[in-house]
């Protein structure tokens, strides 16, 4: 079905070049997500048969944009039974261009809701100079986001984050933060009411470059958390990049072992039971026998 070509595709991809190379990466970027809502159960399928709507969230970069898109396709394939409403939260970061987004939807017919809220005051206002904005920047947009989900109906906030955000959290948590955690592609909020999806989690940031950048998507930077110089995650960034640069393949490898873990073969005994574990024939063992002594 993938494989198929349609003239009256989804304005958001009219335009799209018809390279041989664009037309296998659109159809990488379309497999993954697909795979990815498949995998980690996204679509709600409900007993009164209503359509969930999700909630998709678009910030203006590249990102968010192939989010948008690669959804609007899945559904426009009838492979995404949900309704979608993008949102944009503008939060008062001064030279933001407010007008982009809208007009952007409007010409491509996509339902949205663009909402105004001064999170960038609060957030330079509380922020001690020298630390970083991003932790505070994102609990105040979370809020807001599962507040607009809230009162437009949504069972779902949906977030762009793709591969390579999820890898380098997981690496960020790793150096710094102690544990073994990153990213889930599926969770529930604290409040039970709202999931919070990620369907681009098996997508490669590079792949997110080449789409958005090729369907000349008028992309926003985030200059608030970017022109802060020494972010731990752009250390992590460059130290990822090094190893793919010697090894290409090795992010994927590393994402892979993120589905693949052995909890008896870590050290966290709330999640495995060491203490339970016996020798396999220990109990059978008769009275007399004489248990070996390791020398």
């Amino acid at each position: 079905m993938l494989d198929q070509d349609h003239d009256d595709i989804h304005p958001l991809f009219h335009g799209a070049p018809q390279t041989t190379e664009f037309k296998k990466l659109r159809k990488r970027i379309v497999r993954a997500t697909r795979e990815a809502v498949e995998q980690y159960g996204m679509v709600e399928h409900r007993e009164d048969g209503s359509v969930p709507k999700w909630l998709v969230c678009l910030s203006g970069g590249k990102d968010s944009y192939t989010l948008l898109a690669v959804l609007h396709e899945l559904k426009w394939r009838g492979l995404l039974p949900v309704d979608l409403l993008a949102c944009n939260l503008d939060q008062g970061q001064p030279g933001f261009p407010a007008t982009v987004l809208p007009e952007f939807l409007e010409k491509m017919q996509v339902p949205h809701r663009i909402e105004y809220q001064d999170t960038y005051s609060i957030v330079v206002d509380k922020v001690p100079a020298g630390r970083t904005y991003c932790a505070l920047c994102s609990r105040l947009r979370r809020g807001n986001l599962y507040r607009i989900a809230r009162e437009e109906g949504c069972s779902a906030v949906v977030l762009g984050h793709h591969r390579d955000d999820i890898l380098e959290t997981f690496f960020m948590n790793l150096f710094h933060g102690g544990r073994l955690a990153t990213m889930p592609p599926k969770l529930v909020n604290e409040e039970g009411d709202l999931f919070l999806f990620r369907p681009l989690a098996h997508v490669a940031e590079a792949d997110c470059e080449k789409f958005a950048r090729s369907m000349n998507y008028p992309i926003i930077p985030c200059d608030l958390c970017g022109s802060q110089d020494g972010l731990q995650r752009q250390q992590v960034k460059q130290i990822l990049d090094g190893w793919e640069s010697n090894s290409p393949g090795r992010r994927q490898v590393m994402f892979r072992a993120l589905m693949n873990a052995r909890p008896s073969h870590l050290l966290d005994p709330k999640l495995f039971d060491f203490t339970g574990l016996t020798l396999k024939n220990f109990d059978d063992m008769d009275d007399s026998e004489e248990i070996p002594q390791l020398r």
